[in-house]
C-alpha cells in the first residue's frame, strides 16, 4: 500500500487537553523517500516504545498474594499487595478478568490502592491502615460509606473488594460499559470521569499479577488470550480495530517515516476503535496541492491521510485511523467505546488500494515525535492485529 499520511495537528497534551499548532512536519505514511511531503505533524522518525509490564499471556492467571510483587514506578509493595487481593477475590467469584480491571482502576483513584482509615470515624484509626483519609464516612480500599457494612467490614481488603464485585456484576452488560462509567455505577462518585486514567496502568497491574490477564477476551464463556478483534474487548479495554493482515510495517528501512502500519481489508470494512476515548479530529486531510478531496480513491504520490480520525485514550494514549471511504462516523469532541464503528475501509488520500493506515502515540501527542510501532502495543493489549509477527 502506499500511502502518505499525517494530518494537520497540534500535540494534546494530557490533563491540560490545550491544543497548540507547532512546526509543520515532513510525514511520510505510506510511501517511500521519494514521496515524502509536508502535513500538519504527522511525521518524523523517534518515538518512545511503550514497555508493558507483561508481554505474555500465560493462561495460568493465579495471584499470590503473599509472593514477591512486580516493580511499578507509581505504586509501592503495600499497594501492588492490595490489588493482589482485588484480583483474587474476582477469581473466587468468578468475576471475567475485565471485572479486575475495573476494580483495580477504581480502586487506584478512591484510595491511591491504600487501606483508608478516616479522620473522622474513631473506630477505623484502631484498625490496622495505610493512611488516614477524610472524606464523609469512607473507609478502605473503595472508599466505601457506611451503608457497604461496619468500619471493620470495610477495612478489610477482601470484603471490600467481594461488596464492590457484588454490585458491579449486577449491572446490566457491565463488561461492555467504559470503565469509568461501570466503576461510576457502582461508587456514585462526585467525579463520575475520574475512574477512566487509570484504565492503561490498571491493566498493565492486572497484566504483571495475574500472568497477562488483561489480554484475555471473554468469548463463548472462555478467558481467550489475543483475540480481540470484530468487536471483542480484551479485559484492557482494547480491540483491534479491523480484522486484518498487516502489510507495511512501522518505519521500517525503505521507509523510515512511515509512523503507522498498514492493514489491508476490502472497501468498506467496518473500522472499531481501539479503546475508549475522547475524538481529537475528524475531518478530510489535504492533499499536496492542499485540496480537500476525500470523497474520491488516491493514488500513490497524491498526499494526505484522507478522511482520517484521532482519538485521545486513558493515559496519553492517541491512535490514528486514515484513508476512510467516506466522512466518519464520528466528530470532533465526542466520547466513543472501544469497538464503536467510526468509519468504513477506502483509500481516500495518499493511497494505492483499500487499507487502514493505523498510528499508535503517547503522552497525547499527535505528531511524529511520539510515533510507536501499533504491533508490539496492540499485542501486549490482547488486540494483535492480524499477520504481525
Amino acid at each position: 500500500m502506499t500511502d502518505a499520511n499525517t494530518p494537520h495537528r497540534r500535540p494534546v497534551r494530557v490533563g491540560a487537553l490545550a491544543a497548540a499548532l507547532t512546526a509543520t512536519l515532513a510525514f511520510l505514511c505510506c510511501t517511500g523517500g521519494a514521496g515524502a511531503f509536508f502535513l500538519t505533524e504527522l511525521g518524523g522518525d523517534a518515538g518512545e516504545q511503550i514497555t508493558p509490564a507483561s508481554l505474555e499471556c500465560t493462561g495460568d492467571f493465579e495471584v499470590d498474594v503473599t509472593g514477591k510483587m512486580p516493580r511499578f514506578s507509581q505504586y509501592g509493595e503495600r499497594q501492588l499487595r492490595n490489588a493482589a487481593v482485588i484480583i483474587k477475590v474476582g477469581q473466587e467469584m468468578k468475576v471475567p478478568a475485565r471485572g479486575w480491571v475495573i476494580a483495580v482502576a477504581t480502586a487506584m483513584q478512591e484510595s491511591r490502592l491504600l487501606n483508608l482509615a478516616n479522620s473522622t470515624v474513631a473506630e477505623s484509626r484502631d484498625i490496622p491502615h495505610e493512611g488516614i483519609g477524610a472524606d464523609h464516612d469512607s473507609v478502605g480500599l473503595f472508599q466505601q460509606r457506611a451503608s457497604w457494612g461496619s468500619v471493620a467490614q470495610r477495612m478489610d481488603p477482601a470484603y471490600a473488594s467481594r461488596k464492590f464485585y457484588e454490585k458491579l456484576v449486577d449491572l446490566p452488560d457491565w463488561q461492555k460499559l467504559p470503565l469509568t462509567v461501570a466503576a461510576q455505577r457502582v461508587q456514585i462518585s462526585a467525579f463520575p470521569d475520574a475512574y477512566a486514567k487509570h484504565e492503561e496502568l490498571a491493566a498493565r497491574i492486572v497484566d504483571a499479577l495475574a500472568g497477562g490477564a488483561a489480554r484475555t477476551s471473554l468469548i463463548a464463556g472462555q478467558e481467550v488470550c489475543d483475540a480481540a478483534a470484530s468487536g471483542e474487548i480484551a479485559a484492557s479495554g482494547w480491540t483491534a480495530p479491523i480484522p486484518g493482515g498487516v502489510g507495511s510495517g512501522f518505519r521500517t528501512a525503505s521507509r523510515p517515516g512511515h509512523n503507522g502500519v498498514d492493514i489491508a481489508a476490502p472497501k468498506g470494512t467496518l473500522i472499531r476503535v481501539a479503546a475508549t476515548g475522547r475524538v481529537l479530529v475528524s475531518r478530510c486531510d489535504p492533499d499536496r496541492s492542499g485540496r480537500h478531496s476525500c470523497d474520491v480513491d488516491g493514488w500513490p504520490g497524491k498526499g494526505g491521510c484522507g478522511w482520517f480520525v484521532d482519538v485521545l485514550h486513558a493515559q496519553g494514549i492517541v491512535t490514528r485511523y486514515c484513508h476512510m471511504v467516506s466522512r466518519p462516523r464520528v466528530s470532533a469532541g465526542e466520547t466513543v467505546e472501544a469497538g464503536e464503528v467510526i468509519g468504513e475501509v477506502g483509500s481516500s488520500g495518499n493511497s494505492s488500494g483499500p487499507h487502514l493506515h493505523f498510528e499508535v502515540h503517547t503522552d497525547g501527542d499527535r505528531s511524529s515525535r511520539s510515533a510507536i510501532d501499533p504491533v508490539p502495543f496492540m499485542r501486549s493489549k490482547g488486540a494483535p492485529l492480524k499477520g504481525a509477527g
